[in-house]
């Protein structure tokens, strides 16, 4: 299970005592506040934290000294705005906490966005639980033929049993091992700094990742992409899931402006215009490169 008794207990206390406040609060998401939403086998996100709303990016980009007289309908049109024409710092105004329990792998390719605050849990000062990601049988694939990074068809019913035997058994051992070293049973022991290095890449673990709106829009539009991984890209979606009701204009903006819109090329916004004229446009006259050619016909196609 994802949380133990005595966090559901603590979070159960913590939402059983609100506190009135004098800031900008987003009634979306005050129903999100230190709930644990579940993701994979054993990890989660929940919101520890926030700071602003819509209104809060319309009154950044105003720098006015409250909401005003602007509709909620010319806050939205705003937002769409400032979306369409790549303007940041006003969703900078913006912040969400998170905490976040995941597997070590997916951790690493989440640190990869350097735009946040991170604090993860101590492995040095503390003893790492024996949790460990196990994918569903539909989740093992092998690689890719035409993706260097990524997966192909689903292993056979047979293949993917016997990976998860080795995938289970490897990881058992692991930790066995993990606390036999750091042993207190009248062992001296090994450091637990030292000790972590045998543990696998799909152990658990948690950290507090705090991040504004605008690098958090960054890491949902690539994350929660289709072509993501998807051990990574479902935690982007929880996350997505909780954005959609604590700011929902600036989120409808950018699912429309950058999950579901696309740039074009230089080439590629000629070949359209030359298209709407009555021209013929092929892949030798557009002035593209093959793997370009192919990317904006997905995108005419609607398959990209």
């Amino acid at each position: 299970m994802p949380l133990t008794p005595e966090q559901e207990a603590e979070i159960k206390a913590l939402r059983a005592n609100p506190r009135p406040t004098l800031r900008a609060v987003s009634e979306g998401m005050e129903k999100h506040l230190y709930v644990a939403h579940e993701v994979l086998d054993h990890g989660f996100i929940r919101v520890i934290d926030y700071m602003g709303d819509d209104a809060a990016i319309c009154q950044a980009a105003r720098v006015s000294y409250g909401k005003g007289t602007k509709s909620v309908q010319n806050d939205k049109g705003l937002i769409r705005y400032l979306m369409r024409h790549w303007h940041s710092t006003p969703f900078e105004m913006c912040e969400i906490k998170l905490h976040v329990k995941l597997p070590v792998f997916v951790a690493r390719q989440w640190i990869r966005h350097r735009t946040a605050n991170v604090n993860e849990y101590s492995a040095r000062y503390s003893i790492l639980d024996r949790e460990f990601y196990i994918p569903a049988p539909e989740q093992l694939a092998a690689q890719s033929v035409i993706n260097n990074q990524g997966r192909g068809e689903a292993l056979s019913e047979a293949e993917a049993a016997r990976v998860l035997d080795i995938l289970k058994s490897d990881a058992a051992q692991c930790y066995d091992h993990y606390q036999e070293m750091i042993s207190d049973d009248g062992k001296q022991g090994l450091a637990r700094e030292l000790a972590r290095m045998n543990l696998p890449a799909n152990i658990y673990t948690q950290w507090y990742w705090k991040v504004d709106l605008h690098n958090l829009f960054h890491f949902l539009r690539l994350r929660a992409d289709a072509h993501a991984q998807y051990e990574i890209r479902v935690y982007a979606e929880a996350i997505a899931r909780v954005v959609a009701d604590w700011v929902p204009a600036a989120f409808g903006a950018f699912e429309d402006y950058r999950m579901g819109g696309v740039t074009l090329s230089a080439q590629a916004i000629d070949c359209v215009r030359r298209m709407l004229k009555g021209e013929k446009v092929t892949a030798e006259n557009s002035g593209m490169n093959a793997r370009e050619w192919r990317e904006f016909e997905g995108v005419l196609n609607g398959s990209a």
